[in-house]
């Protein structure tokens, strides 16, 4: 490779990091609103939206014992497909174990995710990524619990 070939491709690298260089800056800029927006959804410790996932799914877990073993009610089953199966094969303990691998794997990918994040710099986004993660299978636990209440007792 000669001199002039190794040097002619110098100008498009720093073009590159360049524009590398305002799209950062760019988001950076914006970062501030994702992070406020996360804290208008979850203003408390991250930790604790972990903590009420699990909470919501072992609230669903039991209500949906209820409705489906207590209510007496043999017509009604389980909505979800993976939820389904995993009571048609292993019981209530399958379903169990089904719903502490969903709530562990959303939890584990916004844990990956806020990690990605936070290693590049970007704390408000990092903070974003996690609850926007969390906060719509809580809303669809919370939603599910409450639908299994009102089938059960109605």
């Amino acid at each position: 490779m000669r001199l002039e070939e190794k040097n002619s491709t110098h100008p498009v690298l720093a073009w590159m990091r360049y524009r590398l260089r305002k799209a950062k800056e760019r988001d950076r800029r914006s970062e501030r609103y994702f992070e406020a927006a996360s804290r208008f959804l979850w203003p408390w410790r991250l930790h604790w939206l972990v903590a009420f996932a699990a909470f919501v799914a072992l609230l669903d877990y039991g209500s949906t014992y209820a409705v489906l073993e207590l209510s007496g009610k043999r017509y009604l089953n389980e909505g979800g497909p993976l939820a389904s199966w995993a009571l048609e094969k292993g019981g209530f303990g399958g379903l169990f174990l089904a719903d502490v691998a969903a709530v562990s794997a959303i939890s584990l990918a916004a844990l990956f995710m806020r990690l990605i994040f936070l290693r590049f710099g970007f704390k408000g986004f990092a903070r974003a990524a996690f609850v926007f993660l969390l906060i719509p299978y809580v809303v669809m636990a919370v939603v599910a619990v409450v639908n299994n209440m009102v089938l059960a007792y109605l």
